[in-house]
């Protein structure tokens, strides 16, 4: 299957502010799931619209909003520039993600390849919190979180998750640790949620992102997305 090349389209947010996101679609315009990816701290930049592509590619009809619109909308982040990504992450707000993303699920209901099929949600460092914030938010079918960091300060959040939950992470990830991993697993287990948990032992903190080399691994992002994609057809159709 091929996809259609992506597009930025807008979106209003119940807060009053606009919000670009990527948009990408399979090209036979069948009725497909809906996917929402949520971008790494860096910005829905050349990699992440890739991703929707790869995505839209398998199937899905994939969208990726523009989580700093508030602050820094419009704007991508070298991979190098890590204080000026925090200044924006420390501005983000429970409330604004959650509007953030209805507006998004909002989208798909009304776009006639997408609407009412199931949605999920994939998402990247960052955005792998992202994903999981989602799952407590809106009625998903499931999520799926790549190295999300910080995702054990939102154990709280843990008993309102709706879809199953895929946790993959990398053992020599230095901002996601062996022992910050098994409290969230272990939430997940007293709220008798449904989750796959998954650590690729050699692979680093970013492995799926072929725009850091430094982090990158091949043999590691084929086995985490034969994974994810096996996990998002099940729940996803």
């Amino acid at each position: 299957m091929q996809s259609i090349d992506g597009a930025w389209i807008e979106l209003e947010v119940a807060d009053g502010t606009r919000m670009r996101a990527w948009a990408a679609r399979p090209e036979d315009r069948a009725k497909a799931p809906g996917l929402l990816v949520f971008q790494e701290a860096f910005g829905v930049n050349g990699h992440i619209q890739e991703v929707c592509e790869k995505f839209a590619a398998e199937g899905f009809v994939a969208l990726a909003p523009e989580i700093f619109h508030r602050t820094a909308p419009a704007r991508e982040f070298a991979y190098t520039d890590l204080p000026a990504v925090k200044e924006h992450m420390a501005a983000m707000t429970l409330g604004g993600i959650e509007a953030d993303v209805r507006a998004a699920a909002a989208w798909f209901g009304q776009d006639r390849q997408a609407g009412g099929s199931a949605l999920g949600a994939i998402g990247y460092c960052m955005g792998g919190r992202m994903a999981f914030l989602a799952n407590t938010m809106l009625p998903l079918a499931c999520a799926a979180s790549y190295y999300g960091g910080q995702i054990h300060a939102f154990l709280d959040r843990v008993p309102k998750l709706h879809g199953p939950q895929l946790l993959i992470w990398g053992g020599l990830d230095p901002a996601v640790t062996w022992e910050q991993r098994p409290l969230v697993i272990e939430a997940m287990k007293e709220a008798k949620k449904p989750f796959i948990d998954c650590v690729i032992s050699d692979a680093r903190h970013g492995f799926a992102c072929d725009m850091r080399p430094e982090v990158y691994s091949g043999t590691a992002t084929r086995q985490a997305r034969g994974l994810a994609l096996a996990f998002l057809r099940e729940h996803l159709g």
